[in-house]
């Protein structure tokens, strides 16, 4: 009796255990299918840009003088920074927007390359007066102006990659979130056009990459006009 009640008891607990096997075979299969749709994703990118005037200028005016006199080209130093000093006063430059470096003065004689007895001058140096400036418009009029110099005798150079004016841009949080929303909606609206092909619907946003801003000139002749840029990175999923 006991041996058969046994196996009853066995058989039952074997159907059980089948009915259980099934069951979670069920259940995982659906749950793999889940996890698959939920796998059904979409990445774009949405840009956002726009054109705006620098707010800020750096403007390194260089100059240089030479002689064969160490005394007299010091004093033709003093000269020529006092005129570069005099003509940025004239046009409105405040003593607080500018400063001036310690000059750099070589020695051609002293020097181990080159034939120095072939050189005009034995002492040349080099000095720069800079403009820091949030006056964007008053350096690019001033700078017109710089022949005045040249006509005092000032030898102010112009090519020098080291006498270039930089112009900045320094207003960014003022336009972040709107650029930020800008590329956002352009980034949606990809997502949806794509969507909308795969005969899907657009579902909640997956991963959300702002990425970085960007700041440059708009072109080599306009380095006061700044371009902003800015390239959204989303991950949306797609439902049925």
């Amino acid at each position: 009796m006991r041996e058969r009640r046994w196996i009853g008891e066995a058989a039952v607990l074997g159907v059980l255990l089948a009915f259980g096997l099934c069951g979670a075979a069920w259940w995982g299969g659906n749950a793999i299918l889940a996890a698959k749709k939920l796998e059904r994703t979409v990445t774009v990118k949405g840009l956002a840009e726009r054109e705006v005037p620098a707010n800020q200028a750096i403007w390194p005016i260089r100059y240089t003088v030479a002689s064969n006199d160490l005394a007299d080209l010091t004093s033709q130093l003093e000269r020529s920074t006092q005129l570069i000093l005099d003509f940025l006063e004239r046009h409105g430059f405040k003593e607080d927007e500018i400063s001036v470096t310690a000059p750099s003065i070589t020695d051609k004689r002293a020097q181990s390359y080159g034939d120095a007895s072939r050189e005009a001058f034995r002492f040349v140096a080099a000095h720069v007066v800079t403009v820091f400036t949030e006056r964007v418009d008053a350096v690019r009029t001033t700078r017109e102006s710089l022949l005045d110099l040249s006509r005092q005798g000032v030898a102010v150079t112009s090519d020098d990659y080291q006498a270039r004016v930089e112009y900045l841009y320094t207003n960014l949080n003022e336009i972040k979130p709107v650029m930020i929303e800008e590329a956002t909606r352009a980034a949606r609206e990809v997502a949806e056009k794509f969507a909308q092909d795969s005969r899907s619907k657009l579902g909640k946003i997956r991963q959300a990459n702002q990425g970085q801003f960007s700041i440059s000139d708009r072109d080599s002749n306009t380095p006061h006009i700044k371009n902003v840029r800015v390239v959204s990175t989303l991950e949306y999923y797609l439902v049925d």
